[in-house]
């Protein structure tokens, strides 16, 4: 009784979260009538054409949203395990004045939700000429409190004093050291933060609404929004819609599926070490 109780507890929760994407891949086959007509999870037949359709809106602007999004994620997610590598190695692994400071504001900086900073960053980069630019939603997504925490907690476990400093007695530069020793130690961290990034800012709408006038600059989350506000007029685009929403899910799970094997790496390493 007492295993099957949590057993059941990850049922109810796993069903939870389950079956609005079941919905949702259900829904993307139908058509207009099938989607309004028929059971909530009978298949339907239109999934190609609508896939077809999605792909002629407005002369393929499904795509251009989806090629926005990935320059967002990737280069936004890119950057931003960057520099938290760097921020994360050096707050780890070097002693100097108000480091410990800049860690806590760190903390707090994780603690304050992106809602409340978005209105502030259109208004500072409106006041430089940068809203409604492709900056204005990337350079928000580069600086991330989290990734920096979560870099400085990985490097403070994962590099090891000691081969830092044999390497400094062989006359390696701090550079070099972080670039040919720390870095590859730092990589599992290092990708599990791209992940975490990546989709914060695939899925991030509020930032990219605030900033963009421009619907061809849109990424997918503000284009579908977009799409759905004219469904009341044109209830034909609801199914569009779902079979969107469909699509911009995909890539995300072909992430999680490609990227998993460095936390199996990491996780066999620390078994290893244990």
């Amino acid at each position: 009784m007492t295993t099957r109780l949590p057993v059941l507890v990850l049922f109810i929760g796993a069903a939870y979260c389950l079956l609005p994407v079941a919905w949702v891949v259900i829904a993307a086959t139908k058509s207009s009538s099938e989607l309004f007509g028929t059971s909530t999870f009978v298949p339907g037949t239109a999934l190609l054409s609508n896939i077809v359709e999605l792909a002629g809106y407005r002369d393929g602007l499904f795509w251009r949203w989806a090629g926005n999004t990935a320059i967002y994620a990737g280069a936004g997610a890119a950057a931003s395990a960057a520099l938290s590598g760097l921020t994360g190695y050096a707050l780890a692994k070097f002693r100097f004045p108000g480091r410990t400071a800049i860690f806590y504001v760190l903390l707090a900086g994780v603690l304050v939700p992106g809602v409340v900073l978005a209105v502030p960053q259109y208004l500072l980069l409106a006041r430089i000429g940068l809203a409604d630019s492709y900056a204005a939603v990337l350079l928000p997504s580069v600086v991330s409190p989290f990734g920096v925490y979560l870099a400085r907690i990985y490097a403070a476990a994962a590099v090891p004093d000691p081969v830092l400093e044999v390497a400094r007695t062989d006359g390696a530069g701090e550079w070099r050291i972080f670039a040919a020793v720390a870095l590859p130690m730092m990589v599992p961290g290092l990708v599990t933060v791209f992940l975490f990034q990546f989709v914060a800012i695939w899925n991030n709408f509020l930032l990219p609404y605030i900033m963009l006038g421009d619907d061809r600059k849109f990424p997918l989350t503000v284009g579908l929004v977009t799409m759905l506000k004219q469904g009341n007029a044109q209830p034909a685009l609801y199914n569009l819609v779902i079979t969107g929403a469909l699509l911009s899910v995909l890539p995300l799970i072909a992430l999680f599926l490609s990227l998993q094997r460095y936390w199996r790496i990491d996780l066999m390493a620390g078994a290893v070490k244990g």
